[in-house]
């Protein structure tokens, strides 16, 4: 009996994704837009898409199609690439929640930070954000500069047993050479642990704490490099029932997923222990202003609609963790590779840098103030190109959840010599949205918008306005609409907090191995050395001190 049962599941299984593939393959509209030819039935295009560099494919096909592709996923299901500019603003910021994530999407969210705010999508979402959104305000992003400063110090002052600044010394001409991404993702996790939940965790002076390691090269190991069998499977996950799929990744013994398990394990202990902690604190009346103090005094409230479970208010903390520090931490590891390649620009940030801590120094201010970073012209331009050139998230995975129909920026020609100024799409569209390839859109940002070049955001309409897309810079890298990221303003003052704390102390220069980094795509873009994946996150730099007096 049992095992009658279990055949005819399988059957209904499988009678299902077949349908579903048969229904997802059917003559659209869609059909006559250009695009690659597919290579695989199996794998469609996506081999292209997923295992390649970050942006490489997207740039190819985006020179070649346009800013609208079709191409094949697996099975022959037609997908969008997107990257033209109406048709990303009404996707993202205009059509509400009628576009969502992809389901088999939201799972790996939830795998990598729990029914969280990057998992929930909308009745769910909109009460979540609502209930976060206090703590994410402009105020209370300025209020965190001088944590984010001392965050920074620490890196300069500890490495291991011994600081930086001793390395340096005791090393031949005072030179080392030391990989930056190992030290931003502990700083910047140490960052996120003060800020958002006022807790020290310890891991830019302690390299074997728990819940650091557990972090380290987490995505990487868990996403990079992605197999054929691992994005088909993939891609069969949207034909299951989402018990089955958590099921089926809840217990997944392989190497990849352990990672990610372990992370789970050791964040959800950590995330229990400052619930309590904060709970009680409240009860005493100690509360405190960091976010999960906010989080956690907003749930012993009576309005339902601004209470988080238990299940979210752990969740939170991960999303924090995860979104608050891999991104912060890799953006920086990428400043550092173009500032080795164009040491005129380190050496004019370092210049305009000291000129502002002098005005600060002659004020009696012991550090600078946020209107202080304000008023440096090429820091904030070097941000802004470091967040367009180098955006940490890679793709945004939507689907039609009703009719709709795309307005564009730039008219298609379709294969039948048809020109649509808008694109009609209908129910169960997908699409994923290209953030490097709106990012280098050569009608917003120029047509050296595939060259690293700070000074265009400091040149008279060298960057278009163009349609409003994103909370900063009209930039795709933090999102946009209601699905933006709550703490891009935590993100791009503790951008310039490092940029200032350590360009000021020291100076970086190349080493043989610059001219094998890759932009390896791990959900998020990482560096990694050609031939050494296995080493994880990689960029080794020679770390000098700083040359004193005017630059």
């Amino acid at each position: 009996m049992e095992h009658s049962t279990l055949t005819l599941t399988v059957l209904l299984v499988v009678f299902a994704i077949v349908y579903a593939i048969y229904k997802a393959t059917r003559p659209t509209v869609l059909d006559n837009i250009p695009g690659p030819v597919s290579k695989s039935f199996l794998l469609g295009n996506l081999g292209e898409l997923m295992q390649n560099q970050a942006g490489v494919t997207e740039f190819s096909w985006q020179e070649t199609y346009g800013d609208v592709v079709k191409f094949k996923a697996s099975f022959g299901m037609d997908r969008l690439l997107i990257s033209d500019p109406k048709a990303l603003q009404h996707i993202l910021m205009t059509s509400g929640y009628r576009w969502r994530k992809y389901r088999e999407r939201k799972e790996l969210s939830r795998l990598t930070s729990g029914k969280g705010l990057l998992w929930a999508d909308g009745n769910a979402h909109r009460r979540q954000r609502k209930v976060m959104l206090p703590g994410f305000g402009t105020p209370e992003a300025k209020n965190f500069l001088p944590l984010f400063f001392s965050c920074a110090a620490t890196v300069r002052i500890s490495y291991l047993p011994l600081r930086w600044s001793d390395i340096l010394f005791t090393s031949d001409n005072q030179s080392y050479i030391f990989n930056i991404p190992e030290w931003t993702s502990r700083a910047t996790l140490d960052a996120i642990g003060q800020a958002a939940f006022d807790y020290d965790f310890g891991a830019t002076d302690d390299h074997e704490n728990e819940l650091g390691k557990a972090y380290q090269n987490m995505v990487l190991r868990a996403f990079g490099s992605p197999s054929t069998g691992a994005l088909v499977t993939l891609e069969l996950f949207r034909f299951l029932p989402t018990p089955i799929t958590e099921f089926i990744n809840d217990h997944n013994p392989s190497p990849r997923l352990t990672s990610v398990h372990k992370v789970t394990k050791i964040a959800n202990a950590v995330a229990r222990e400052l619930v309590l902690t904060k709970s009680n604190a409240l009860l005493e009346n100690k509360g405190k202003n960091d976010i999960m103090s906010l989080l956690v005094k907003a749930n012993a409230g009576e309005n339902p609609k601004a209470q988080l479970s238990d299940t979210e208010l752990i969740s939170q903390m991960r999303v924090l963790l995860l979104a608050g520090h891999e991104t912060t931490a890799n953006s920086l590891s990428w400043l550092f590779y173009e500032l080795v390649r164009d040491l005129e620009l380190q050496k004019k940030l370092r210049a305009e840098i000291r000129a502002t801590e002098k005005v600060a120094a002659a004020r009696g201010d012991p550090e600078l103030s946020v209107r202080d970073l304000e008023g440096m012209p090429l820091l904030g331009a070097t941000v802004k190109e470091l967040l367009r050139y180098h955006p940490v998230a890679i793709h945004m995975f939507r689907v039609a959840h009703e009719d709709d129909v795309l307005p564009l920026s730039t008219p298609i020609t379709t294969t039948t010599g048809e020109l649509l100024t808008e694109l009609p799409v209908p129910k169960g569209t997908r699409t994923v949205i290209s953030i490097p390839a709106y990012n280098r859109n050569k009608e917003l940002f120029g047509e050296d918008a595939h060259i690293f070049n700070p000074y265009r955001w400091l040149e008279p309409n060298h960057v278009k306005k163009g349609v409003s897309l994103g909370p900063f810079a009209n930039l795709a890298t933090f999102s946009g609409g209601i699905r933006s990221c709550i703490g891009w303003r935590f993100a791009v003052i503790e951008l310039q907090a490092f940029i200032v704390e350590l360009l000021s102390n020291f100076e970086f220069a190349a080493t043989p191995k610059i001219n094998k980094i890759r932009r390896e795509a791990a959900l998020v873009m990482v560096p990694t050395i050609e031939g050494e994946l296995e080493k994880g996150s990689q960029l080794p730099l020679r770390v000098t001190f700083a040359p004193k007096g005017g630059d």
